[in-house]
């Protein structure tokens, strides 16, 4: 199966050699490279073929039935169908699924249940919290009062007592939790109950685990959460893009701050893309890859441990791994650059309690090429045998031969 009816048609080769050498380039890193950032996936041949289709051509600003353009009646189908698929994916009494990215979504919530100057509780950007989280250089560091919990300095855990404290002491408009460097399972329950004695709304932002959700690896933030945000891309495979889920009594509040506060026109395309993440999430196959993605992750990690470098929290739940490389003698930035040498894509982050950055790697990519726990523990040695070598070209040749050999059995689009 072809990757695009665009190259199938060789229609962008006769239109743009230029632009059609550039899609195969990316079509042959990704596939002759190892792919372990945590919120990158590969969609389905079905997803990309939504991607484009004729419905990127449509102009659809409002909502289904209720439009700002003639000629939605089609469009109108594919985003109920993409709403209601993903409704009852998660068990949600609403979804919106217009949002151009998760950090679209998260400020299509805050716009929903706050204003300017709100006070409200968030994971501290050091420990694994994202720009929207309160970061000044972004909208919400603006305008916003955002308080940071953190981790315990042992386990690197979530502090729940520090957060129920922080809680109590500043009584935040809204408490957010979601991380974008935290691999273990979040309590929401728990942070329900904190919201519920402080009076505070509770915004989950599941943008990394909302795929093992899908496939019943992780807990459901939907039950506790008053708002849910999240991506579609990352573990759940879909388009890049964003949604919401809610209860009924906010749903008319999160659809006017995406549209008209936040957004204008809908991504029709996009849109269709997501119905059809939704609906292979909801089948038996990918509840099985969901929980691979998991196993794969933990094996992973407990061999990186093994090679000498520090896991952080000592292991996962989830498909990602953050891993300080500083006992191998190189810090976060040389780690990623060497290993990118060696065909190895991953990203740096911070860590927990230290100035060093750190590697944050997950497990999404592999597992849908087809790798099992056999070639996690491969990688495991392949990334420390990497950041032990002394930097030269034969060594990084070598590493990179591996790395093909390894990457060439499982193809993200064979044929």
């Amino acid at each position: 199966m072809s990757v695009t009816p665009v190259l199938e048609a060789d229609v962008l080769r006769r239109q743009d050699p230029e632009l059609a050498e550039i899609l195969l380039g990316e079509l042959t890193r990704q596939s002759t490279t190892l792919q372990l950032v945590a919120a990158e996936n590969f969609t389905s041949p079905a997803v990309l073929a939504a991607l484009g289709s004729p419905l990127a051509n449509k102009y659809a600003e409002g909502y289904p039935g209720a439009r700002h353009h003639g000629g939605c009646e089609i469009v109108d189908v594919a985003e109920r169908v993409a709403v209601d698929r993903a409704k009852a994916l998660f068990g949600a009494a609403h979804a919106n699924v217009q949002s151009h990215s998760g950090s679209s979504a998260v400020l299509a919530a805050y716009a929903a249940l706050l204003r300017p100057g709100d006070t409200v509780l968030a994971l501290g950007l050091p420990y694994g919290g994202h720009l929207t989280h309160g970061s000044p250089a972004n909208f919400s560091g603006r305008w916003f009062d955002f308080v940071g919990y953190g981790v315990d300095a042992e386990t690197g855990l979530i502090d729940y007592e520090q957060v129920r404290a922080l809680a109590r002491t500043h009584r935040p408009k809204a408490i957010v939790c979601g991380s974008i460097a935290y691999p273990r399972h979040i309590d929401y329950a728990l942070f329900r109950d904190v919201a519920d004695e402080v009076g505070a709304y509770l915004i989950a932002d599941a943008a990394h685990p909302i795929g093992l959700v899908a496939g019943g690896a992780a807990p459901n933030p939907v039950p506790y959460a008053d708002v849910v945000c999240a991506t579609t891309h990352k573990v759940l495979r879909g388009p890049r893009g964003g949604m919401l889920l809610c209860g009924a009594e906010l749903a008319e509040r999160v659809d006017r701050a995406v549209f008209p506060f936040t957004q204008g026109g809908a991504q029709m395309n996009t849109i269709a893309a997501k119905a059809v993440a939704f609906g292979e999430a909801a089948t038996p196959a990918f509840t099985a890859y969901a929980h691979q993605v998991v196993a794969n992750a933990r094996v992973l990690a407990a061999g990186l441990a093994a090679e000498g470098l520090v896991v952080t929290t000592g292991g996962t739940d989830t498909h990602l791994i953050t891993v300080d490389p500083l006992p191998l003698g190189v810090d976060g930035r040389t780690a990623r650059g060497r290993l990118a040498a060696a065909g190895v894509v991953l990203d740096c982050c911070a860590l927990p309690h230290g100035e060093a950055r750190g590697l944050r790697l997950g497990t999404a990519a592999v597992t849908t090429q087809g790798m099992g726990e056999a070639e996690m523990a491969q990688i495991g040695v392949l990334l420390a045998g990497v950041l032990r070598e002394k930097p030269g070209k034969a060594a990084s040749r070598t590493a990179r031969d591996e790395v093909r050999d390894l990457v060439g059995g499982f193809a993200p689009y064979p044929g």
